[in-house]
């Protein structure tokens, strides 16, 4: 097959912006929407929202086995392609409010997210899987990683500062659960345009032709025997914690310590500008100071950030901008980081056990993320409602100082216990290219 040309495999990567859109506006304002627009109590709320996390990644698990066991049968493209329009109606489902109150709301609220999740799982693994097939070659994947990063950067750019505006002015009204239900319906529409695009244009470059593993528990053994895999999604796991629990408190952080809350939406769009540049540098630094090296600078640096947070008394939202500004250029090396290496451990695990485990990569790495991110929001959920939050009212003094403390040690705890599994991963810059030749070589003979 031929080489892809650059601008094909930017095409494919333009479709992170279309999944961003969905991704983002869930991780920056479902649980505020829950809490702050239609009232729910923040425990029940954050409950919600780690069940679906925990769902979502049973389906992306799922949905990685079956990725495996039809990796011959599958076509990629048309797949891709022909789910675009249930995910965005699912996706404007989720910013439904629920006509029924108390726990029968909270049901219609759980189900909305659940067929969201289900959906997104079933079109997200596959175009993941899609990345190791457009090129086999570590340098394109590492481009395809940046690129990913850059258009998912800028959707969250665009979610951040533009969710509460473009729904004002599609409805013409204030009323904050319309506000928002109106600017998901218009990114659904252009998300689901975008990955019609992406799934028709799509051509693959390294078509795999290897029977794929026996079961599901082959699969998982191979998985578990992949030393790359385990230490590579370990330390993810450890990070997603820690930025989920810094990311989902912003909002809250600008609104009810710094009774800033405009300030809080500027910083969300802001802080992922600044990413946007950032992945560029991180593109560049990883050729010449290998990936591995790089997770262990950023995990580093952004400990030093917190520990400097936590040691300071930020009560400005510049200083909390600065602050988000610098932690966001190291959790983009650490997003780029893992995603350039994950697609190298399915070559990495070929060549140690013998099979080829596509799919189940994925769908694994998005299982834990996912449960990541409930642990993640159920830590900040469950904290709050112990130190005594209530919505939109003035907080006590002791909720305020859990709402510092929360920021800032939560975080730092997990990034320390990421930086320590990375440190045992073998995938070091001459192990990927070693691995991707062995693997080239058994094929073509």
């Amino acid at each position: 097959m031929t080489h892809p040309t650059k601008p094909r495999l930017s095409l494919f990567a333009f479709g992170d912006f279309a999944f961003n859109l969905y991704w983002q506006s869930v991780m920056l304002f479902l649980l505020f929407y829950y809490t702050d627009a239609m009232k729910l109590p923040i425990a029940v709320a954050a409950t919600v929202y780690a069940i679906a996390s925990v769902w979502d990644g049973i389906a992306n698990f799922t949905a990685g086995i079956l990725v495996d066991r039809w990796q011959s049968r599958l076509r990629y493209g048309p797949l891709l392609a022909a789910g675009a329009a249930p995910l965005g109606i699912s996706f404007v489902l989720a910013y439904f409010p629920p006509a029924l109150p108390g726990v029968l709301g909270a049901g219609v609220v759980l189900a909305g997210q659940l067929l969201f999740r289900t959906a997104y799982a079933a079109t997200n693994v596959p175009y993941l899987a899609m990345s190791a097939r457009v090129s086999a070659d570590p340098g394109d994947r590492a481009l395809i990683a940046g690129m990913r990063m850059l258009f998912g950067t800028c959707a969250a750019v665009l979610v951040a500062l533009g969710t509460v505006p473009i729904g004002r002015w599609f409805t013409g009204s204030v009323d904050t659960p319309r506000t928002y239900l109106a600017a998901a319906v218009i990114f659904a529409v252009i998300g689901a345009a975008i990955m019609v695009l992406v799934g028709t244009t799509y051509r693959e470059s390294a078509q795999v032709e290897r029977p794929p593993p026996g079961s599901t528990r082959t699969a998982l053994i191979s998985l578990a025997r992949n030393r790359a895999f385990v230490a590579l999604n370990a330390a993810m796991l450890a990070m997603i914690i820690a930025v989920t629990v810094l990311g989902k408190s912003v909002l809250y952080y600008f609104k009810y310590v710094l009774s800033d809350f405009e300030a809080g939406q500027l910083a969300l769009a802001s802080v992922n500008a600044v990413g946007a540049v950032a992945i560029l540098g991180w593109m560049v630094a990883g050729r010449f100071l290998g990936l591995r090296t790089l997770w262990l600078i950023a995990t580093s640096a952004a400990m030093l950030g917190l520990a400097g947070f936590a040691l300071g008394d930020v009560r400005t939202s510049t200083g909390m901008q600065l602050f988000l500004i610098g932690m966001q250029v190291l959790i983009v090396g650490m997003h780029f980081t893992f995603w350039a290496m994950l697609p190298n451990t399915i070559e990495y695990g070929e060549v140690e056990t013998g099979l080829h485990v596509e799919g189940a990569v994925f769908g694994v790495a998005a299982l834990l993320q996912r449960i990541a991110i409930g642990i993640a929001t159920a830590i900040l959920g469950w904290t709050y409602a112990s130190s005594g939050y209530v919505a939109n009212v003035q907080q006590s003094a002791h909720t305020l100082t859990a709402m510092r403390a929360t920021v800032a040690l939560v975080p730092l705890l997990f990034l320390a216990l990421s930086g320590i599994a990375m440190i045992f991963n073998p995938l070091g810059r001459s192990a990927n290219r070693r691995a991707a030749a062995q693997v080239s070589s058994e094929t073509a003979a």
